[in-house]
């Protein structure tokens, strides 16, 4: 019988406002509040993902999307200097056991200011400072430094030049960690315009980094290829013995079509394959939770 995972990102409903992952705060009170207030929202984050996971494991739930906000501004600060950094530290590892002793997928996806294939250097030097914070939380989790728990991004930039782009792309990634390298992973996009799972396989042979399926996405950029085609394409990128991450969402009514809806009507083909499917869906675990049920 074929696997098939289903999980959720970031945010947990079932269990309220009070559990969270993902406190944050905006630049003003950064600078207002400073370091002290970055540890202690940064403790409560790190001590509420092991809450999630063991609701998680109690669900049925095997996959979940870490917060990029578990240590706000953590990309601009050196964390270890955080008058809770031990503490922090060690829940995060107490988060990482848990989901590593049951077998839980834990991954993250970095937003659209984390862009490689930038010309600028300032924002390619963002990125990075950003990718390595993902890779250093994962580090201090304990995670394996594989696509198991990869840190997924997307392009973000064509720049009147698809193939310079890419390049660069590839050229960045040689400037980051091994941390960051070994878990990468990208994903096709939802314009036409942008990057399909085709063009990624370009990326893909240059520097060996996988790819991710969103079914979704790929209505609005097939780069010629069927949902089967591109999904097994993309299956051809994942090195053996870790099972295909995709993505799977339907289309609000009533907005743009590439617009997320609350809830799912039913599950991805996967055309006879083992993938893990992250739901994109608003209403988070209520949209996976009959499915699983």
């Amino acid at each position: 019988m074929k696997i098939m995972n289903l999980g959720y990102a970031c945010i947990n409903m079932s269990m309220g406002k009070k559990v969270s992952t993902n406190r944050a705060m905006i630049k003003k009170t950064f600078e207002t509040k400073g370091l002290d207030y970055v540890s202690e929202l940064a403790l409560l984050n790190a001590k509420d993902i092991i809450k999630i996971l063991e609701w998680n494991r109690l669900n049925g739930i095997k996959v979940f999307r870490l917060s990029s906000a578990i240590i706000p501004w953590g990309d601009h600060i050196d964390i270890t200097q955080l008058k809770d950094y031990k503490e922090i530290k060690s829940e995060l590892k107490k988060a990482g056991d848990f989901a590593n002793f049951h077998n839980m997928r834990i991954n993250s996806h970095p937003g659209p200011f984390v862009v490689l294939t930038s010309p600028k250097e300032s924002v390619v030097e963002g990125a990075i400072k950003d990718l390595e914070l993902h890779a250093k939380i994962f580090d201090l989790m304990g995670l394996s430094k594989t696509p198991f728990n990869n840190i997924n991004i997307h392009c973000n930039g064509v720049y009147g030049d698809k193939q310079s782009a890419m390049d660069r792309f590839c050229k960045n990634f040689k400037r980051l960690s091994k941390s960051v390298r070994s878990r990468l992973t990208v994903e096709n996009d939802d314009k036409a315009t942008m990057y399909s799972v085709l063009d990624l396989m370009y990326i893909h042979q240059q520097i060996g980094i996988p790819i991710v399926f969103d079914y979704h996405h790929h209505k609005f950029c097939t780069g010629g290829l069927t949902e089967e085609e591109a999904l097994k394409l993309a299956a051809t990128t994942w090195p053996a013995g870790i099972r295909q991450e995709v993505h799977y969402s339907e289309a609000r009514e009533g907005n743009k079509p590439q617009a997320h809806a609350d809830l799912i009507k039913e599950l991805p083909n996967a055309y006879g394959l083992d993938i893990d499917v992250m739901v994109e869906a608003k209403s988070k675990e209520l949209a996976i939770l009959p499915f699983i049920k």
